[in-house]
């Protein structure tokens, strides 16, 4: 009984034995951030009927209130530097036949400020709920990217009219890029797919700057990528994706970005071949002006888990592969953090040739690794794997290595020696969720 109770509750934060000082990595908090507002079994809710329709273009100030239950048609574009404004507890449904999209086009905003006991939600409107359901969020913005000339969102669309094409454009030269808040926000079920979208996302942020205020997201069962961060500079805190098909934070085209304090649990019975926690690329395709600087990541205090009944076989069967990969000409650090039973922890793109300088750009800082016969690893080189082992091997930068099951390295909710926890999440996190 004991046994069984351990293994379904995970607390996921880690700290070091050690008498002197404590080595904090993963989530932290001084109460518990997740309880009350995040929701790991979203195909269990029933909401209320809808009673109004989002359709076609919004182009005046506008506000959802939580007396209604609304239902998101077909792409929905905020233009003409409107607001969106969303109250607390308002649940909002994406259309599954039309593959509902909600855009906030550059120069417009939203306003999506929910609380901790009254979270916005973003859900299907299927009564059996399933990845994909519909398209998701886009948010467009005027910062910078490192891409060629303008450009426009609308391959991440499923479908899109093309009267709508010209509010798919983002990037700009602005550094100081507000798009509105989102905070305390559920997205359930989106990343929409088609034939002709390659990939999709059921958060993309695109040219969003740092005046946005992003917190408190939970994304979950997104057919594509969870969050995906084009341009800009987005700083996000306190983020959860949940059981993504593609990959949970994918950082690209030139942006500058803060990730800190967040979580990402992936199962292998949903992942794609392609899918990992955390991609922090620059250069993709032929769009790219390379005289602009590449993309910068900065990834504080993540917990990365991947979970199986049989670990081995997952990763024998390439079900679990890296959980984080670095592209070339990529500034990233990870620092203070938690990885756990995944293939490879780090994967390096195979142009990237180790020297101090270039690997004085990829900081692999006290972060605790769990399950893993290494730790950074060049995508093809076993040579060049060996290397990076004894280089993040260095005292100097903290890391430690285990080999243990999840109930033994996350602590239960039953501990009574608060001293060792500043952070307890709450009994929705259960192992046994993840596999079902």
């Amino acid at each position: 009984m004991m046994k069984s109770y351990i293994k379904t509750i995970i607390v996921l934060i880690v700290f070091s034995s050690s008498i002197n000082a404590q080595e904090q990595r993963g989530l932290t908090g001084d109460d518990n951030w997740l309880s009350l507002w995040t929701e790991f079994k979203p195909d269990a809710l029933n909401y209320n009927d809808n009673t109004e329709i989002l359709m076609g273009n919004i182009t005046e100030d506008i506000t959802l209130y939580k007396s209604h239950t609304y239902l998101l048609l077909g792409n929905v574009f905020v233009t003409n530097n409107a607001i969106l404004s969303i109250e607390p507890g308002t649940v909002i449904k994406g259309d599954f036949e039309s593959k509902a999209t909600l855009t906030i086009a550059k120069g417009s905003a939203i306003i999506a400020e929910g609380t901790l006991t009254d979270p916005i939600v973003f859900t299907s409107n299927q009564s059996v709920k399933k990845a994909g359901d519909w398209g998701g969020i886009i948010i467009l913005g005027d910062g910078v990217t490192n891409k060629q000339g303008e450009s426009f969102a609308a391959s991440f669309y499923p479908k899109i009219e093309t009267s709508n094409f010209v509010h798919t454009n983002y990037g700009g030269e602005s550094l100081k890029n507000n798009s509105g808040y989102l905070s305390y926000v559920r997205v359930e079920f989106a990343g929409g797919k088609t034939k002709k979208t390659n990939e999709t996302n059921a958060l993309l942020l695109a040219g969003v700057g740092p005046e946005t205020t992003i917190n408190n997201v939970m994304i979950s069962y997104s057919a594509g990528n969870s969050f995906g961060i084009i341009g800009g500079q987005v700083n996000l805190e306190k983020m959860v994706s949940y059981r993504a098909k593609n990959i949970d934070y994918n950082f690209d085209y030139g942006t500058k970005s803060n990730i800190n304090n967040s979580l990402a649990l992936r199962s292998p019975y949903v992942t794609s071949g392609t899918s990992k926690c955390i991609r922090a690329a620059s250069f993709v395709g032929e769009d790219v002006d390379f005289s602009m600087e590449g993309t910068k990541v900065v990834a504080t205090n993540m917990t990365l888990l991947a979970d199986a009944d049989d670990l081995e076989y997952a990763i024998e069967a390439g079900l679990i592969r890296e959980s984080i990969y670095v592209g070339e000409n990529t500034n990233f650090k990870i620092e203070s953090s938690v990885i756990s039973s995944f293939s490879k922890a780090v994967s390096l793109h195979e142009n990237i040739i180790f020297n101090d300088t270039n690997l004085s750009r990829i900081q692999v800082k006290n972060v605790l690794f769990n399950n893993f016969k290494g730790a950074v690893f060049s995508k093809y080189s076993h040579e060049s794997s060996e290397y990076l082992e004894n280089w993040y091997a260095n005292p100097e930068f903290s890391n430690k290595y285990s080999k243990t099951t999840h109930s033994l390295l996350f602590r239960g909710l039953n501990s009574t020696n608060n001293r060792d926890y500043r952070l307890r999440l709450n009994r929705n996190i259960v192992m046994n969720n993840v596999n079902k």
